[in-house]
């Protein structure tokens, strides 16, 4: 892997509410490399969204970081001050929003949202960054974009607007890109088209990609490595190559069993039975255990991530799959 951009040492996120603490992240670790892209998979409520919140420095009360270091272009960001960390954002570092209109002023013209996010980093003159927002609708793919950059954001599309929430995501050329799942509400035609457009952009600038998703599908012909969280923990990780073709953990073993084109025909899709536990109230031990066809006595104890598999690939489990144990599930 190339030297790590974003080194992440056991992160963790909670939220203090009155029904208990809420543990939304836990003992998460993970490296970035320099213009790498990264997948980060999971169910609904994995933590995958509030790892990359904790990691902007957008977690609002009762939610805070605990404890764990993030460390970026060799800053700790978790020690840096609001304004500090408001000069990373949306600079060095930016984030693509699932929904745009939390990118995306309703009442404000798309150029002037534009020029604003350039010059709140960039003291040039307001034609200088007019024209470097044109130049970045172009980029994205968005037709006359001089008519777009005097639209207003209802004007556009649902595919449209996430073009231009990525178009100012890119306009200070940063060296992270976060994007928590983009393409979710969109048809498959601008699906692709916005994938395309993303690897483009990150070999052109070099940018390194954290591309958040349940998708197993996007991510495979996307990243260069997985991540696979599960209650609040990465619980697999290792080349996209080597998870997707011997995954070690049961959990990530169903991801794939539940995905349509992977089972025989006139079969049902294979399921993981039961549901996710509550952040709330986590099971000691391996929290999917429970769920977890292979899941024994040991099981009671937490887990450690352990080597095995394919180059760097590590799981989190007491009974990583083997070759045998995984047609056993099938």
């Amino acid at each position: 892997m190339s030297a790590a951009l974003l080194s992440i040492d056991g992160l963790c996120t909670h939220f203090f509410t009155r029904a208990g603490v809420v543990h939304a992240v836990q003992d998460v670790s993970l490296r970035v490399g320099v213009g790498e892209v990264l997948g980060l998979v999971g169910e609904s409520g994995s933590g995958k969204s509030m790892t990359a919140y904790s990691i902007m420095g957008l977690v609002d009360p009762p939610g805070k970081v605990v404890a764990g270091r993030i460390a970026f272009e060799g800053r700790d960001l978790c020690a840096l001050s609001a304004e500090d960390m408001r000069q990373l954002r949306g600079n060095r570092i930016a984030m693509i929003f699932q929904d745009p209109m939390l990118t995306l002023n309703p009442v404000m013209r798309i150029d002037a949202q534009m020029v604003e996010a350039i010059r709140a980093h960039d003291k040039v003159a307001r034609a200088t960054a007019r024209e470097r927002a044109r130049e970045a609708l172009i980029r994205v793919g968005i037709a006359a974009p001089e008519e777009r950059l005097q639209a207003y954001p209802h004007q556009f599309s649902g595919g449209m607007r996430q073009r231009v929430a990525i178009a100012i995501a890119l306009l200070n050329n940063p060296a992270l890109i976060i994007a928590d799942e983009p393409t979710t509400a969109l048809d498959v035609t601008i699906q692709g088209q916005i994938l395309f457009h993303m690897q483009k952009l990150c070999r052109e600038n070099g940018a390194a990609l954290i591309w958040i998703t349940h998708d197993l599908s996007v991510i495979a012909g996307l990243a260069d490595r997985i991540c696979v969280m599960y209650a609040g923990r990465i619980i697999e990780e290792g080349t996209t190559e080597d998870v997707l073709a011997r995954p070690r953990h049961p959990y990530t073993r169903g991801l794939f069993d539940s995905v349509p084109g992977e089972a025989p025909p006139r079969q049902r899709l294979r399921q993981i039975p039961g549901m996710t536990p509550s952040p709330l109230d986590l099971p000691p031990g391996c929290a999917f255990r429970l769920r977890c066809p292979r899941a024994d006595h040991v099981c009671e104890q937490d887990p450690p991530m352990r080597e095995g598999g394919g180059r760097g690939q590590r799981a989190r489990c007491f009974h990583p799959l083997l070759a045998r144990a995984a047609r056993e599930l099938q």
